[in-house]
């Protein structure tokens, strides 16, 4: 028989609570070895996804908790208030997959708040827009960067490289921020979202003009640097 909407509700909450361990509770096994008391911990899941992260990726989460409503500094450092809003967010996410019978992910379930808010902040005379702009820090445009130069001169980047075409990026990502744009017809809500640069098409043709790259017929291998960088 089916379940009732509760008893989903219900069962989804007994799911959640079982896969973590609750603030202040630790599961251990103690044993004196030399003088010294040795403690296994078992860890909080959500806690170790989110220290695992690197801190461009947990500032990236941060800022869409942020727009979905918790209140989070966005800096990319790991603490107690970003582990306890993402874990309430996983809790929510894992829910509505529960009562409705479809996967969401944490960060579907974020953009769907985020969006939530932005047309409930709306006037109703016309949609609302929201524009973001991604600058990528010095780390990530490094590792893009080298990866690039990799495939295309089949070596690593200068100091100077670096510096040039890092401030190449973020110039060219500040001059292209995606707008979102929400309109409402009825029950219906609509998002577009437009603008933003392909980073990694970006530097390959940035490079791609250089005298060495030219020399290794860069262009003949364009697709496959794409594959390998993930740009689609």
């Amino acid at each position: 028989m089916a379940k009732s909407a509760d008893e989903a509700r219900q069962g989804a909450m007994q799911t959640w609570q079982s896969q973590i361990i609750p603030s202040g509770t630790t599961i251990s096994n103690t044993g004196v070895s030399g003088g010294y008391e040795a403690t296994t911990v078992t860890a909080n899941q959500d806690a170790s996804i989110l220290y695992n992260m690197s801190e461009p990726d947990r500032k990236i989460l941060a800022q869409r908790l942020k727009n979905a409503g918790y209140k989070v500094a966005v800096t990319g450092k790991y603490s107690d208030k970003l582990l306890s809003a993402y874990s309430t967010a996983s809790m929510k996410a894992a829910l509505q997959s529960q009562m409705v019978g479809q996967q969401f992910t944490v960060g579907q379930y974020l953009d769907q708040e985020a969006a939530s808010r932005i047309a409930e902040g709306a006037s109703g005379d016309g949609p609302s827009i929201r524009k973001d702009i991604r600058i990528a820090d010095e780390t990530t445009a490094r590792t893009l960067i080298n990866a690039v130069l990799e495939d295309v001169v089949g070596r690593g980047a200068t100091k100077e490289e670096l510096k040039k075409y890092t401030s190449a990026l973020q110039k060219a990502q500040k001059a292209a921020p995606t707008v979102t744009t929400y309109s409402t017809s009825g029950d219906v809500q609509t998002a577009t979202t437009t603008g933003g640069i392909d980073e990694g098409q970006f530097l390959i043709q940035q490079i791609a003009g250089t005298d060495e790259a030219k020399a290794n017929k860069v262009f003949s291998y364009y697709d496959a640097f794409k594959s390998a960088l993930g740009v689609r």
